[in-house]
């Protein structure tokens, strides 16, 4: 199974933790989606979709990625936030679903964050992901692979 992870990290690579940690024990393609938005996904399987959490939702050009994905495809979530909330993969399921994706699932932990007024502040969730954190990101990526 030819798997793919399409992701956005930009500010302090928290999501790209995670998804390093996982290519560091599975064969996968790591997308940036900054870089190459007009990545093809034709030849995935398995296609990942990673973020940090931006006013509520992934970032516009993993949004993208997925909207424009191939049909009947097997999908996954992954995304860090400054707080942990429910509803951040609601716009992304949505995308994907209309593309007939089968939705296996997601996981989700805080990442530092200094975006907006949190700069003010020094920023929510320090030292986030921590070792668990990431560890639980590949944890969640082999219960897919069963």
């Amino acid at each position: 199974m030819k798997t793919a992870i399409v992701y956005c990290s930009k500010h302090h690579e928290n999501t790209k933790r995670l998804v390093d940690a996982i290519a560091e024990e599975y064969a996968i393609t790591q997308i940036d989606a900054l870089q190459n938005p007009e990545a093809s996904l034709s030849d995935y399987d398995l296609i990942g979709f990673a973020s940090g959490i931006y006013y509520g939702k992934f970032n516009r050009f993993v949004l993208q990625a997925a909207a424009s994905m191939p049909k009947g495809r097997r999908v996954f979530f992954l995304y860090t936030c400054g707080a942990k909330k429910d509803g951040y993969t609601k716009a992304i399921a949505e995308a994907v679903l209309k593309r007939n994706a089968q939705i296996l699932g997601e996981y989700g932990c805080l990442g530092y964050d200094t975006f907006g007024p949190f700069k003010l502040i020094g920023g929510i969730a320090k030292g986030h992901p921590n070792y668990d954190e990431i560890r639980g990101a590949v944890d969640f990526f082999a219960g897919l692979q069963a």
